[in-house]
C-alpha cells in the first residue's frame, strides 16, 4: 500500500544506527622472550592437574564409607565390646582402633600431608570368618595380629588388614575391579599413582612419601639405642617417684597389720600416687567404720572399678565408689561368704562327674567375673550335667584344668594347657572334646610348669647382672615370650642400677619411670 516503502526505509536507517560498531583489531603485542617455554610450561600444568583429577576421581570412587563396610568382618573380630571380660585386650584394640581411623581419614583427603605408616597391634576373638585360624594364640585365647599400614589407598589398606587377620575380601571384589577399571566410568584408566621427579617435592616442599617409607623403617630404634635416648628421662621420673613409693610400701604394710588382711593388690595398673591415696582413702574409711572390719579378716582387698566379691572370694572396692558403698558390701560379707561355700561345693559335684578336673578361676582371664555371676554359671553348667551319667571314670582326668565361661562359642584348649568349655556345651560334644584333647592339654601345662621355673630363674638372673631394682612383665605376656625375651635381653651389653623394667609389647617410659619394652625388640 502507500507509504510502505518509506517504512522500510525507515526501518534499515533505525537499524544501522542502533548497530554497534566493529572494535578495532588489537595491535599486536612484542614477543616477550621465552613466552614460547612458559606457554608449554603452562599446557604441561593443566595436562597434569587434569590427570591429577581424574586419578583422584577414580581412587575416590572407594571412599571411607566402603572401607568401613568392607570392614565390618575385622570389626566383628576385634570390637572392644566383645572384650569385657579381658581389659588388657580391651584396651589395646581401643588404641589400635583409633590410631586405624585417623589413616583412614588421612588417605580420604589426598591434599593433606601422607600418613606415616604404623604398626598396629589387634586381639582378634574366633569368628566364623576367621575360626580356621589358631596361630598366636595368648594365654586368653585371642590372636595377637600385627601389621603395618604403610600403603596410600584406602582399597590396598582394606586389602592388607583383612588378610593379616585371615579374613576373606570377596565381598570387596566388587569395589576393587571398579577402582582398578575407572575407565568405565568414563575417566582415563590409572592403574597407579603418579610418581613424581624427586625435584617436585623440593619445589612445593611435599614430603616423598618413599623417603618417609625408609626413614621410618630406619628410624625404627634398636634396644640399645633407644635405652640410651630414653634412661635419662626414665631416671628423672623414677627419682620423682621414690618418695611415694616408700609411702605407698609403708601405708600397705601398717593397713594389712591393722585390718588383719591376706594382701591389698589393684586391678589396674594405676600410678604410685594414685593407689596411695587410695589407701589414704581406706585407712579414713578403717578409721570411720571399725565396727564392721572383723567381716574382712584373713582376705584379700582388691581395688576395682565396682565394689563386691569376685569369683575367687576376694573383696572389690570400687574406686569410684563412696564410702557408703564399701560400708554395704561389708555389712553383706557374711551372705557372701556363705555364697562362696556353696561355690566350692558345687565346684566338687561338678569336678567329680568329670572325672576330678580341676575348675579354676583364673583373674587374668576373667578379671571382672563377680561371684553371682560365677555361681549362676556354674550351677547352669551343673544342671546340664546331672541328666547324664558321669562322663568320665573318678580320678581319670586327675591334673587337667578346665575354665568356665559365658556364650555359645566352641570348646577350646589354651596354649597354657587350659580346657576353656562354654557352660552351654553338650555333654556328649564335651566329653569327646576332653578325650580327644586331654593327652595335649598334659603336654601344655607341663610345658608351662617348666617355663615358669625357667621365667623366674632367667628373672633372677637378669636383675642381677643389670642391676635392676625390679623386672616383670604384663598380663598380655605369656610364659615362653618372657623366657625369650630374658634370654635376648642377657645377651645385650648395658647396665640399668636400680631401674623397674616391665617386658610390654610396645617401647614406653611410665609417669612413674618404669622402662617398658617390647618382648620381641629390634636387636
Amino acid at each position: 500500500g502507500p507509504g510502505h516503502g518509506d517504512r522500510e526505509e525507515g526501518e534499515e536507517e533505525r537499524g544501522q544506527r542502533g548497530r554497534a560498531r566493529p572494535r578495532p583489531r588489537p595491535r599486536p603485542r612484542p614477543m616477550i622472550r621465552g613466552e614460547p617455554l612458559l606457554r608449554r610450561l603452562r599446557a604441561l600444568s593443566r595436562l597434569c592437574i587434569e590427570i591429577g583429577n581424574q586419578h583422584v576421581r577414580s581412587v575416590r570412587t572407594f571412599s571411607v564409607t566402603d572401607a568401613i563396610n568392607a570392614l565390618r568382618p575385622f570389626y566383628l573380630a576385634v570390637h572392644p565390646d566383645f572384650f569385657g571380660q579381658h581389659p588388657r585386650e580391651r584396651e589395646m584394640n581401643e588404641n589400635s582402633l583409633k590410631k586405624l581411623n585417623n589413616h583412614l581419614q588421612c588417605l580420604q583427603h589426598p591434599g593433606h600431608r601422607a600418613p606415616q605408616p604404623t604398626k598396629l597391634t589387634f586381639y582378634v576373638r574366633e569368628t566364623a570368618g576367621n575360626a580356621g585360624a589358631a596361630q598366636g594364640m595368648n594365654t586368653s585365647g585371642f590372636r595377637a595380629v600385627s601389621f603395618t599400614l604403610q600403603t596410600q589407598d584406602l582399597l590396598g589398606t582394606v586389602v592388607n588388614i583383612l588378610k593379616s587377620c585371615c579374613l576373606s575380601i570377596d565381598h570387596i571384589q566388587g569395589s576393587k575391579a571398579a577402582v582398578d577399571s575407572p575407565h568405565q566410568n568414563g575417566s582415563i584408566p590409572f592403574s597407579r599413582p603418579i610418581k613424581w621427579d624427586k625435584t617436585y617435592y623440593t619445589f612445593t616442599g611435599y614430603k616423598d612419601p618413599e623417603e618417609e617409607l625408609d626413614s621410618s623403617w630406619q628410624l625404627e630404634p634398636t634396644l640399645g639405642l633407644w635405652l640410651k635416648k630414653n634412661v635419662s628421662l626414665a631416671l628423672k621420673r623414677l627419682s620423682v617417684s621414690l618418695p611415694l613409693r616408700e609411702d605407698l610400701k609403708n601405708l600397705k604394710t601398717e593397713l594389712c597389720e591393722q585390718l588383719e588382711v591376706t594382701d591389698i593388690r589393684w586391678r589396674k595398673s594405676w600410678g604410685i600416687a594414685h593407689r596411695c591415696s587410695q589407701l589414704h582413702s581406706l585407712s579414713r574409711f578403717a578409721q570411720q567404720n571399725s565396727a564392721i572390719l572383723h567381716n574382712i579378716k584373713g582376705c584379700t582387698l582388691i581395688f576395682a572399678e565396682h565394689s563386691g566379691m569376685n569369683a575367687a572370694g576376694q573383696i572389690m572396692l570400687g574406686t569410684v565408689d563412696v564410702h557408703q558403698h564399701w560400708t554395704k558390701l561389708l555389712e553383706r560379707l557374711p551372705t557372701y561368704h556363705d555364697l562362696h561355700s556353696h561355690l566350692c561345693m558345687l565346684e566338687e559335684r561338678i569336678s567329680f562327674l568329670l572325672g576330678d578336673v580341676e575348675l579354676i578361676y583364673n583373674e587374668d582371664l576373667q578379671p571382672s567375673m563377680m561371684l553371682e555371676d560365677y555361681y549362676r554359671m556354674l550351677k547352669t553348667f551343673h544342671q546340664s550335667l546331672v541328666v547324664s551319667r558321669p562322663l568320665f571314670h573318678p580320678r581319670s582326668l586327675k591334673g587337667l584344668q578346665m575354665i568356665l565361661e559365658k556364650g555359645s562359642s566352641a570348646p577350646t584348649l589354651l596354649k597354657t594347657g587350659q580346657l576353656r568349655v562354654p557352660i552351654t556345651c553338650d555333654p556328649s560334644a564335651l566329653q569327646w572334646f576332653i578325650r580327644s584333647h586331654a593327652q595335649t592339654a598334659r603336654t601344655y601345662l607341663r610345658k608351662e610348669e617348666e617355663l615358669k621355673i625357667q621365667q623366674e630363674k632367667l628373672i633372677k638372673v637378669c636383675i642381677e647382672q643389670f642391676f635392676l631394682k625390679r623386672l616383670y612383665k604384663e598380663q598380655s605376656v605369656s610364659s615362653e615370650q618372657m623366657v625369650e625375651s630374658c634370654k635376648r635381653l642377657l645377651e645385650e651389653p648395658t647396665e640399668l642400677p636400680r631401674m623397674h623394667m616391665c617386658i610390654s609389647h610396645f617401647y614406653s617410659v611410665l609417669q612413674d619411670g618404669d622402662l617398658c619394652i617390647p618382648w620381641d625388640w629390634k636387636q
